[in-house]
């Protein structure tokens, strides 16, 4: 087989690179980065880029998604700048927190009020402490101010007057909760309230204690202990910040010691429902406890709950979604007449000077009365979004289903094939995603099966241009030898386009030879005759190529080339005829070097003809070779 016949078979055996070791490599490469993927989803590898990324998911899932339509069943009694230019700043006394709460539910005829405020100081701004100071010290003796001081206790004591109001009401007040062990001994202020479970509420019928995660409190901030013993119920106010400090989930129950305690949200809507009892759901069959809870059965609602005991919030929308009313508006009755009417109102603030914004996949300077309002309308609709308890087994599944197609067939596919593949592996992973987030309330992760098919992708993509790029820097170096490595770029492009089965050509086909060459072979050593042979043979094979010329063989001292294959040459005449003066006049360029080696001076023939001739692979089924045949190929 000559090298011109190799050179073409080797051109076209470079399509078919899968069985090739570029190929094992390739799919070796491919299938390390599936299981590193598989790894990282199931936590085996820790990465904060990624657990950020899928975060990132998650938001954008949720903006896509936002029902952004206002809920008329759940206000905000707002503590505006225009509520504290109208009442004074902030904290307001008591009694006039005692008179917002009888004009919202004897006025306006409110359901349910929320305070996303704790009380957890007395209110000293009545004037009742110098009253008893003056009793015991000043008026002590007087008989007429001492009969009044008992009235005057009972008017000017504003926090007992708070109390009493918010007895009569269903008001659900809020504390708040550190975690900070360092200031745990500090933080005790005011009173919890009841708790709504226990530990011994979380056992198995076999008496097995259950393993409940939720956040664990070392201190907490409360409400005055006679506030809190009035009150019908009480929640926490605690959010859950994810590592990027976004609000995404609020935590439904928090632990201090051995008790636990739900979230304002929750106590607001049960007692929505006219205090409902809650219930804490369990996985079917979980005898020995070794799972949390799921969620919580309020009524006919489900509130579903991750590992940690936290909920999805389910946000409306930018704010405002929700109608804000200023409290001064509640608190002078100059409302509409059914402007709050059976509603859930929640006392909060928007006022940036109180500090109560937070950070939002919605909006990095979010009210955080608004947290709470979206997670009470999610409750009403019964909308909340659960994450898959199969969250893990189905990335996993996903990934590796999607990362073998891709590992196997990709590097059998164009280009076009494989970014068409790519696309529709991507359209299933999110349609299948979407259907669940918006049909069935529930998330699964999508970042990092996204994040895989795009990765591999992008790999065999990349690694398919510098593997042939690389194959044919290859084939124009060991092809170029014999055929001018342009024309082998040319072949290495499109293999195809040059086909080895006979056909009849008009070709220019051209032979030289040594003169005298067996004599001078004679009479010189044989490593002295290679080395000859060698400075001969290059420069006659760059002048040979230098036009265009294929190197058919070389016999001995002969040379053989041609020219109009494989590639078409309209000027292979011109070409062969420049190619053999240029030989004559380069065989004498040689002749200082052969002497100063002690070589004999060569003289050359070459012999020239064009005409019709046979060319093709042509051989034997043990060797062929890609050749000229002909008359025309004898006479030159």
């Amino acid at each position: 087989m000559n090298d011109t016949t190799m050179a073409l078979q080797f051109a076209a055996l470079w399509k078919q690179y899968f069985n090739s070791v570029n190929a094992i490599i390739r799919i070796s490469l491919s299938f390390a980065l599936v299981i590193f993927f598989i790894m990282a989803e199931t936590g085996a590898i820790n990465i904060t880029f990624f657990k950020q990324l899928e975060l990132q998911a998650y938001d954008t899932r949720l903006r896509l998604t936002l029902p952004n339509t206002p809920d008329p069943r759940v206000v905000i009694i707002d503590l505006d700048e225009r509520s504290l230019q109208a009442e004074g700043r902030w904290p307001w006394p008591r009694d006039k927190m005692a008179l917002l709460t009888r004009q919202a539910f004897d006025k306006y005829k409110l359901k349910v009020l929320g305070y996303d405020i704790v009380f957890s100081e007395p209110d000293e701004t009545s004037g009742l402490k110098n009253i008893e100071m003056l009793a015991n010290d000043a008026l002590k003796g007087n008989t007429e101010f001492q009969s009044i001081l008992p009235k005057l206790r009972k008017d000017l004591d504003y926090d007992a007057l708070f109390a009493e109001t918010v007895k009569n009401y269903p008001v659900v007040l809020g504390f708040v909760g550190s975690s900070n062990i360092a200031a745990s001994s500090q933080l005790k202020i005011g009173a919890l309230p009841a708790s709504t479970f226990t530990d011994e509420s979380f056992r198995t019928k076999t008496g097995q204690k259950r393993n409940v995660v939720a956040a664990e409190l070392s201190g907490y901030s409360g409400n005055l202990p006679i506030l809190q013993k009035e009150a019908n119920i009480s929640g926490h106010l605690i959010p859950d910040l994810d590592q990027d400090g976004i609000i995404r989930r609020v935590p439904m129950l928090v632990r201090f010691q051995n008790d636990y305690y739900e979230s304002l949200s929750m106590a607001m809507y049960r007692t929505y429902l006219d205090n409902a009892p809650i219930a804490a759901r369990f996985p079917t069959g979980d005898d020995r406890g070794e799972f949390g809870i799921k969620g919580f059965q309020i009524g006919p609602t489900h509130i579903p709950v991750d590992e940690f005991t936290t909920t999805l919030v389910p946000y409306r929308g930018e704010s405002p979604k929700f109608r804000y009313i200023s409290a001064t508006d509640v608190i002078r009755g100059t409302l509409g007449e059914n402007e709050l009417a059976g509603k859930i109102a929640i006392l909060g603030t928007s006022a940036q000077g109180l500090l109560d914004l937070r950070n939002t996949p919605v909006g990095a300077a979010y009210p955080g009365v608004e947290v709470h309002a979206n997670l009470i309308s999610g409750m009403i609709e019964n909308r909340l979004k659960e994450k898959s308890e199969f969250d893990g087994q189905v990335g996993v599944m996903t990934m590796f289903i999607a990362g073998l197609l891709m590992v196997l067939l990709l590097p059998r596919l164009s280009p076009l094939m494989a970014t068409l593949m790519t696309l529709g592996l991507l359209i299933a992973i999110l349609a299948f995603n979407m259907y669940n987030w918006q049909v069935k309330n529930t998330v699964f992760s999508i970042a990092m099966p996204l994040l895989m098919v795009i990765v591999l992708y992008v790999f065999n993509m990349a690694y398919g241009f510098f593997a042939e790029a690389r194959q044919k820097r290859q084939i124009v170096s060991r092809f170029g030898e014999y055929v001018p490595r342009e024309l082998v770029a040319k072949m290495a492009q499109n293999p195809d386009v040059y086909s080895m089965k006979g056909e009849t050509r008009d070709m220019t086909v051209l032979f030289s030879d040594v003169r005298n060459f067996t004599s001078i072979s004679e009479g010189l050593p044989a490593d002295q005759l290679a080395s000859l042979m060698n400075n001969y043979l290059t420069p006659m094979t760059e002048v040979i190529q230098g036009e265009r010329g294929t190197i058919d063989k070389y016999i001995g001292d002969a040379i053989m080339a041609f020219w109009g294959a494989p590639l078409d040459d309209d000027k292979h005449a011109e070409h062969g005829l420049r190619a053999a003066i240029a030989m004559q006049k380069g065989i004498r360029k040689l002749d200082a070097e052969f002497k100063s080696n002690g070589w004999p001076v060569l003289n050359i023939g070459v012999g020239l003809n064009c005409g019709k001739m046979n060319v093709g692979n042509m051989g034997s089924s043990f060797r062929r070779a890609y050749t000229v045949l002909g008359d025309a190929v004898n006479l030159a």
